[in-house]
C-alpha cells in the first residue's frame, strides 16, 4: 500500500509518525496499550515522573518480548529436534527397505 501521517498520543505527549496503511491500526493499538499501562502505573504505584512510568512501562513490554522470543526459539529447536528424529527413522526405513529389496 502507502506511507500515511498520523499522530499518536503517548504520556500526554503528541507524536506524528508516517507508517504503511497495513500497521496503522497496530500502532494505534500499541500506543493504546502502552497509555493503558502507564495509566495502571500510576494508579497502582506511588510514581507519578512520568518518565518513570514510561521506563516502567518500556521494561514491562521490553521483559514480554524476550518472554515470547525465549519461547519461539525453544519451539524452534524442539521442532527441528523432531525433524531430525524423523530424518533418521525414515533413513533407517529406507535403508532396511533397500537391503530387503537386494536381498
Amino acid at each position: 500500500m502507502g506511507e500515511i501521517s498520523i499522530k499518536i498520543t503517548i504520556s500526554d505527549r503528541i507524536y506524528p509518525l508516517k507508517v504503511n496503511t497495513e500497521e496503522e491500526e497496530i500502532v494505534r493499538r500499541a500506543a493504546k496499550i502502552i497509555n493503558e499501562r502507564i495509566k495502571d502505573y500510576q494508579e497502582n504505584y506511588a510514581v507519578r515522573d512520568k518518565q518513570d512510568l514510561l521506563s516502567m512501562a518500556v521494561l514491562h513490554y521490553a521483559t514480554a518480548v524476550l518472554r515470547v522470543e525465549n519461547k519461539v526459539q525453544d519451539q524452534d529447536t524442539a521442532v527441528a529436534e523432531k525433524v531430525e528424529e524423523l530424518d533418521s527413522l525414515l533413513n533407517d526405513f529406507f535403508r532396511n527397505k533397500i537391503v530387503l529389496y537386494i536381498s
